[in-house]
């Protein structure tokens, strides 16, 4: 309460809510101290933290790169060591491609698990309507991570009155009990070589301990589920956009002539019954999920296509980022992030050592839904014996 939350927009500079947060409550009673708010892109909608309220946040790895986003201010804050912990929220990444490209830890936590009330200016009500994105902790250690989650997580506005959280134990407590499958693609994106060359290195470090580890998704078209995933983002994201605009935008994107593109337009002009057979995709990936995580414990995968990119200022449509010497579109970097978005489950992100340019690279763990403690777990694991958070050069 009383702390500017402009969410990045200019027509917010000035606002200043009148209660705390559910998440900022409960943070307070914890007894932690507040040491600031920060910054974010705009309306939260970039893999940067670059906005017209309090301008550019750079990478302490690297100030030509990005921190990420649109946690990206609190990625670098946890990075050079301003704080110990921090609040993202994560629709497209936002917490756990930033805890990547600055090598800390970050935690998409199950959909339901973490109220999402009073995350964006005016919205202190519940909005049940509102698919996907969640709020979630990063923190410099695995620990700290899961310290974080359980202070915050808990019922939204109205729901305290009938129940309580309570969730399972972490399914293994040794990297060897854990069966571990390896998502190295998806619909034909890989991740740079270096990244690819982390994610072997650290399934040979589990089988090489006793853990069962081998290729395996579950039983999805994931490129079909890749276009519905960015429908129904454009969807939530496009909220209170007027009609007109919506339709502008549509038309536009649909130029472009892609399956990805396509499916961001048609996203922003959806009907009631488009919408509602969408989330009944949704809910089918979810059972073919739950099903896989009944012979699997969690996935490993890459956070994002490579490390941080250099700061871009181009149209949104017009980047691009370079993998491998390779242009590929901007968007794709959504792929790795999105594949725990689309079906509400967890996620961590943990550090995967640096690259041969001395930038951070991340990796994911993901679990079932309600099974953030698995997740959280493996990560401490593999923060005792891998690669863990080390400070940039020149922070300590």
């Amino acid at each position: 309460a009383g702390l500017p939350q402009p969410a990045g927009i200019m027509d917010f500079k000035d606002y200043r809510p009148a209660t705390d947060g559910l998440i900022a409550g409960a943070v307070f009673r914890a007894g932690a101290g507040l040491l600031g708010k920060t910054n974010i892109p705009v309306a939260l909608g970039d893999w940067q933290a670059d906005s017209p309220v309090y301008g550019r946040t750079s990478n302490p790895w690297d100030l030509e790169r990005t921190p990420g986003g649109s946690t990206g201010g609190g990625g670098a804050a946890l990075a050079a060591g301003l704080t110990p912990l921090e609040i993202g929220s994560d629709i497209g990444g936002s917490i756990r491609v930033p805890a990547a490209y600055c090598g800390v830890y970050g935690h998409r936590p199950s959909e339901s698990a973490i109220p999402k009330t009073g995350a964006f200016p005016m919205a202190d009500l519940p909005n049940p309507a509102f698919l996907m994105g969640t709020q979630g902790p990063l923190a410099r250690t695995a620990t700290d991570l899961e310290l974080l989650f359980d202070v915050v997580r808990g019922p939204d506005i109205g729901e305290a009155a009938g129940w309580t959280q309570t969730l399972p134990p972490a399914r293994q407590d040794s990297l060897g009990g854990f069966r571990v499958a390896v998502i190295d693609s998806v619909a034909g994106i890989r991740a740079a070589s270096a990244m690819q060359s982390r994610l072997t290195e650290l399934a040979d470090l589990l089988s090489d301990a006793g853990a069962r580890v081998a290729p395996a998704a579950p039983d999805i078209d994931l490129e079909a589920y890749f276009v519905d995933y960015a429908t129904l983002l454009n969807a939530m994201i496009s909220q209170g956009q007027p009609r007109e605009a919506r339709e502008a935008r549509a038309a536009d994107l649909r130029r472009a002539g892609d399956p990805l593109t396509a499916a961001q337009a048609h996203g922003l002009t959806l009907d009631a019954q488009d919408y509602l057979a969408l989330v009944g995709r949704r809910e089918a990936a979810r059972q073919a999920w739950r099903a896989f995580f009944d012979q699997w414990d969690l996935v490993i995968a890459p956070m994002t296509l490579d490390a941080a990119f250099p700061h871009q200022t181009e149209r949104f449509d017009d980047r691009t980022l370079i993998v491998d010497n390779q242009t590929v579109p901007y968007l794709h970097n959504i792929a790795f992030p999105m594949l725990a978005i689309f079906a509400g489950l967890p996620s961590t992100a943990f550090p995967a050592g640096c690259n041969d340019q001395g930038l951070p690279l991340g990796l994911q763990a993901i679990g079932p839904y309600l099974e953030d403690r698995t997740t959280l777990k493996f990560a401490q694991l593999v923060e005792q014996v891998w690669h863990r958070f080390e400070a940039p050069p020149g922070y300590a």
